[in-house]
């Protein structure tokens, strides 16, 4: 009698049990998985800004609901994308002068959203250190940089411009091409040192706030005035995902805040996770880009 009794306790908490989960799947059913919005393509540079901007709008689209593609390539690949459509948008438009050459070549079938960054500055960077204030006396010390501006990727538009300027000026001077990041290793050991050298530089930058320097002068205005950093969509990406490109028109941040994350992933920090952490810190801004404050 008890072992029966048993019996039909553990029957009835199993169908009580099954009841529960019934209830639960049928409560699932009827409100259903969150489906993404959709998939937004971000195209972009592998400049340290721009890792930084990019990695925080990929995190803000995904807390509004959609999911996220990131493709990174050249300037000049990378506007020939957004012309054709292959990606949806970009945050990573050096303009007016950096990337002109790619703007007049792509613009009329790119859509320029908005600036999300104002302040920007382009030119040939010192440490503070060094004796020389403009680009018009660097032939008189060339012995001291040892004749070489030290460079990032070939196809940047400030390459171009350096290039320009080694022409304008008369410069006794080879570019030597590298990297974002190995532009940054040759300051990072030339510096505690106090080596002369001379980068390709641009702001904002976490070396600014790593390292005293300064840009040398440009009286030729080789490397333009104040820069933006614009975002560019596809043609059609407002009709096609209307909210999608709101948050573009809504995207907009300080020179300030872009470093902030750049110095933690110069620090470490993975892309990513520096990323989050800013948007964690930031959530009244994210709901504004987003379209919910």
């Amino acid at each position: 009698m008890v072992k029966n009794l048993k019996t039909l306790v553990i029957i009835g908490v199993l169908c009580i049990a099954c009841i529960f989960v019934a209830g639960c799947a049928d409560e699932g059913a009827q409100n259903g998985p969150v489906e993404p919005k959709g998939t937004v393509s971000i195209g972009y540079v592998l400049w340290d800004s721009e890792i930084a901007s990019t990695n925080v709008l990929k995190i803000v689209f995904e807390e509004a609901g959609y999911d996220v593609e990131l493709r990174a390539v050249d300037a000049g690949p990378l506007y020939q994308a957004v012309a054709n459509g292959n990606v949806d948008c970009t945050v990573s438009a050096w303009l007016p002068a950096t990337q002109a050459n790619y703007w007049e070549q792509y613009g009329d079938d790119i859509d320029l959203v908005r600036h999300n960054l104002d302040g920007a500055k382009i030119g040939l960077v010192v440490p503070t250190y060094v004796t020389i204030d403009s680009i018009e006396e660097m032939n008189d010390v060339r012995d001291e940089f040892e004749g070489q501006i030290i460079g990032i990727e070939p196809g940047a538009g400030i390459m171009q411009n350096t290039e320009e300027a080694i022409e304008e000026y008369d410069l006794d001077y080879e570019i030597v091409p590298s990297s974002s990041a190995g532009m940054a290793a040759e300051l990072s050991k030339a510096y505690p040192n106090e080596e002369w050298i001379v980068v390709t530089g641009w702001t904002p930058h976490w070396k600014f706030a790593r390292f005293d320097l300064k840009y040398l002068e440009d009286p030729l205005e080789v490397y333009g005035g104040e820069e933006f950093i614009g975002t560019l969509a596809r043609q059609g990406l407002s009709e096609d995902m209307p909210e999608a490109y709101g948050i573009l028109e809504r995207f907009y941040w300080t020179p300030a805040d872009m470093e902030s994350v750049m110095l933690d992933i110069e620090q470490g920090t993975p892309d990513e996770e520096a990323a989050q952490a800013w948007v964690d810190a930031h959530p009244d801004q994210v709901a504004e880009w987003i379209g919910e404050a």
